[in-house]
C-alpha cells in the first residue's frame, strides 16, 4: 500500500506537486494550497491510502520538490 501524507497548513502554494503528480494534487481555488485528493484528514495531515502503486513514482517525486518538505511518501 502507498501511503501519502500532506501537512496541508504549511503549504506554500508552489505548485510543484500538482506539476510532478497531477493526479493526485491540485491546487485550491479558495486558498492557494494544494490539496491531496481523496483523503482523510486528521489533526491538520492529509492522508491517501491506495493499492495503486502506479502512483508512487509521481508522489515521491513530488515529495522531493516540495520545498517546504510537507509531502511524506511510505510504502507498507
Amino acid at each position: 500500500m502507498v501511503i501519502v501524507t500532506l501537512q496541508r497548513k504549511k503549504c506554500i502554494g508552489c505548485n510543484y506537486c500538482v506539476e510532478m503528480a497531477p493526479s493526485q494534487f491540485q491546487m485550491s481555488k479558495k486558498d492557494g494550497k494544494t490539496v491531496l485528493l481523496n483523503t482523510n484528514e486528521k489533526k491538520g495531515f492529509y492522508t491517501l491510502k491506495s493499492n495503486d502503486y502506479t502512483i508512487l513514482e509521481a508522489c515521491e517525486n513530488a515529495s522531493k520538490a516540495c520545498p517546504v518538505n510537507i509531502i511524506s511518501v511510505k510504502v507498507n
